[in-house]
């Protein structure tokens, strides 16, 4: 009798150890380039002077040398980061 029981404890045990299946962490890709940076690469090694005569949509911060900058993120700004010599270095949202 006792052995009997315990075969039907046993699977309701076992069944506790098993791990409830985790939902898949959602894709952060779509919200990695919401200011459209990855559209805007060729910049790189450009001259700043180029931004004056662009237009864009989106908020832009262009951040040069010793320049102080808020620390806050924002998916929907475009960074454009410029050296000492006004040559653009990096365009990244942010």
């Amino acid at each position: 009798m006792r052995s009997a029981a315990l075969l039907l404890v046993l699977p309701l045990g076992l069944m506790a150890c098993v791990p409830e299946p985790v939902a898949p962490a959602p894709d952060p890709a779509p919200m990695e380039d919401a200011c459209g940076a990855s559209a805007l690469q060729g910049l790189v090694g450009q001259s700043a002077k180029k931004l004056e005569t662009m237009r864009f949509a989106k908020t832009v911060r262009i951040i040069r040398p010793g320049m102080a900058v808020t620390m806050d993120y924002s998916a929907e700004r475009l960074n454009i980061e410029v050296n000492a010599a006004e040559v653009i270095t990096r365009v990244s949202c942010g």
